[in-house]
């Protein structure tokens, strides 16, 4: 990554997430999703944010 994408990057986390480690929460819970995911493990409303953080950070590091 160049400096630019990596300021942006730093820039979405800080705007959406507020910090790291609440990205790193919703990465968590993507990761367990995939081991778990079966009709009524998730919320939709929780599989919807976990798309939402994946594609953003596909967006941004692409």
């Amino acid at each position: 990554m160049n400096e630019s994408q990596i300021k942006e990057l730093n820039a979405w986390i800080t705007d959406t997430f507020g910090t790291p480690e609440v990205l790193a929460q919703y990465l968590d819970l993507a990761v367990e999703m995939l081991f778990y995911v079966e009709q009524g493990a998730f919320e939709q409303q929780e599989l919807q944010d976990v798309v939402t953080v994946l594609r953003g950070l596909k967006y941004r590091l692409t």
